[in-house]
């Protein structure tokens, strides 16, 4: 009997369905000569610090360092405090009698690194030697099962990816435990102060921004602007200087004359190119920036169409596709004919060449890009259908031609130099799709430039002296602050080297969503609209943490980088010296720090 296990219910049902399997049973089903049962997501952890004679919170324990890590069930909260689940005890004992009998297990798990965790551990805690083989598809449509089986991994092909997921659990639980205990045991107070190994350094970004826009001290300064006018067409030029003082600017406002001389008009032709194909990190932030959407919401929507069989792996780091899935993406088009938004722009694309930025094989990672699969949506919510439209939408984008825009800067004199500066687009492109506005344009004085040559002389009807306050950084967005966890902090708005910079991220795009609701359930922050800002609780132990180690963005995306490498088959055993080398230093760091902190109560 051939077992495959599935990462959550609903999955395996699925999968069973394409089988043919219909027999319903506890816990699994069967049918056709396979058996399809699932784990409810992670089943098991490892075991808290009392499994291994760290009994209460002791300065004395700390730090805690078990020379080998156990495997426990996942626990609940009960009046009677955390207590094994039922459910999952059921559950395991229903898959250990169902390997116990398999002639091989098909593992069957989401394809990537937490997929792979939550099977081992369920394998290596029942103490199974059953042989395994690794489903690895990108695709819940049932061609891509159908192939995926007939294309099945040895289960050793994957080893490293589980060892890369063991070390980052075991890296977390190192971290997060120590500095948790440390900081709460040193800081007198009965509160819980939880510290993480990315949660901390994810914190300190927040409230580093968060304070340096409310320390922000604005400068005043003035511009004189004039407008001229061309056939009855007004536009508004701009002093080519800034004037610290009200009194520079007057006197530049004297000097303007009744007429203003061309002095030079530079119109510079610019492509644009199509943006890259959606990764999860950029549909959660666009999400965020159309519709409002959580990193977390957006997952989630996500995830369901990605098991209703309407778009790819949505866990996906990868912003690209390989050549063979883009020989499907003509028919993948040509299915957007009749949409009622994007059917112009699909019928356009079917008869043209196809932008090639969004494909280069040696940078998919496990997964390529988020598309559509082809699959007829039907009945979606509206929330549903705008994350849909957003991965369908983004397809055509990405392989439409270039943006043309015209961007042109006019220079009047007229007692000074004035600066008027417009960007007209020629030829949408990639633009049609979702019709966006340039955002470039957003700050600029000219929607539109009219027709001016050198040496012309034209009237001006309106000077005015306009007095502008500098403005500090915005504070994080879930948007801004996706972009800058992909970069350990370092803000780069270029897309390309941000991809470069992106295995030195904080987290991986699976995991952020899950980390800004992490903070937000431990109160260290708040929603305020849409933006993202410290509690009190969560600036108290920045104030604490912000010069150490652990709240260091960019040492926790060196260790992301680290755990990649692993999974490229590098050295476990010194990853592993390495943290336990420093979770002994912040552990004595946070002991010391945590002395004479003021924080409000919350109960431990």
């Amino acid at each position: 009997m051939k077992v495959i296990i599935a990462e959550k219910p609903s999955v395996g049902r699925e999968i069973a369905k394409v089988f043919g399997a219909t027999t319903k049973k506890d816990g699994y089903m069967e049918g056709k000569g396979y058996t399809f049962t699932w784990a409810f997501g992670h089943l098991l952890q490892l075991a808290a610090p009392q499994e291994y004679g760290y009994y209460g919170w002791n300065v004395q324990n700390l730090p805690m360092l078990p020379s080998k890590f156990k495997l426990a069930i996942r626990k609940i909260k009960t009046k009677d405090g955390l207590v094994e689940d039922p459910g999952v005890r059921k559950q395991l004992d229903i898959i250990k009698a169902l390997f116990d009998e398999a002639t091989e297990i098909i593992v069957a798990t989401d394809a990537g690194r937490e997929g792979e965790l939550i099977f081992r551990y369920i394998y290596y805690y029942l103490k199974c030697k059953k042989p395994f083989k690794r489903l690895w598809i990108s695709s819940q449509t049932d061609a891509a099962i159908k192939d995926g089986f007939r294309n099945l991994k040895p289960g050793s092909d994957y080893d490293t990816l589980f060892n890369s997921a063991h070390c980052r659990s075991q890296s977390d639980w190192l971290v997060g435990m120590n500095a948790t205990q440390a900081l709460s045991l040193s800081s007198g107070s009965r509160a819980v102060l939880s510290l993480g190994r990315v949660q901390t350094p994810t914190l300190a970004m927040i409230c580093a921004r968060y304070l340096e826009n409310k320390n922000f001290v604005p400068q005043t300064y003035y511009q004189v602007a004039i407008q001229p006018d061309k056939d009855g067409q007004v536009f508004k030029a701009i002093s080519e200087k800034n004037f610290k003082t009200r009194e520079e600017a007057q006197a530049v406002l004297n000097l303007v004359e009744a007429t203003g001389l061309i002095e030079s008009v530079e119109a510079q032709p610019r492509k644009e190119p199509p943006p890259l194909l959606h990764d999860l990190s950029s549909l959660q932030q666009e999400a965020n920036k159309r519709k409002g959407f959580t990193a977390d919401q957006t997952l989630s929507l996500l995830q369901n169409l990605y098991e209703s069989k309407l778009v790819t792996y949505p866990r996906t780091g990868s912003r690209y596709i390989g050549d063979d899935v883009f020989a499907e993406v003509p028919a993948l088009i040509a299915k957007f004919n009749d949409h009622t938004e994007f059917g112009k722009q699909a019928a356009l694309l079917g008869e043209m060449k196809l932008n090639k930025r969004s494909v280069n094989a040696k940078k998919v990672t496990d997964h390529h890009a988020i598309l559509p699969t082809g699959e007829t949506p039907r009945n979606l919510s509206a929330d549903q259908q705008a994350i849909y439209d957003m991965v369908a939408g983004r397809m055509l984008e990405a392989f439409h031609v270039d943006c043309i825009k015209e961007i042109t800067k006019i220079t009047v004199l007229s007692g000074s130099k004035f600066i008027a500066s417009g960007t007209v687009i020629q030829t949408p492109g990639w633009r049609a799709v979702f019709n966006d506005r340039d955002e470039e344009k957003k700050d600029e004085e000219n929607a539109t430039l009219p027709k001016v040559t050198q040496g012309e002389v034209l009237p001006i009807t309106d000077k005015a002296l306009l007095e502008k306050q500098t403005k500090p950084k915005p504070l994080y967005n879930e948007a801004s602050l996706l972009k800058a966890l992909e970069t350990a902090g370092k803000e780069i708005d270029d897309e390309e080297l941000r991809q470069a910079m992106k295995d030195s991220g904080l987290g991986t795009p699976a995991t952020r969503a899950a980390m800004i609701e992490t903070l937000l359930k431990r109160n260290y922050i708040a929603r305020e609209k849409k933006n993202l800002v410290p509690t009190s609780t969560g600036l108290s132990v920045y104030e604490v943490v912000k010069t150490h180690r652990i709240a260091q963005a960019e040492l926790t995306g060196a260790w992301e980088k680290r755990l990649e490498e692993i999974r490229g088959g590098a050295s476990v055993s010194e990853f592993q010296e390495e943290i336990k080398t420093y979770t002994r230093a912040i552990t004595q760091e946070l002991l010391l720090a945590g002395k004479g902190m003021v924080l409000t109560e919350t109960g431990r």
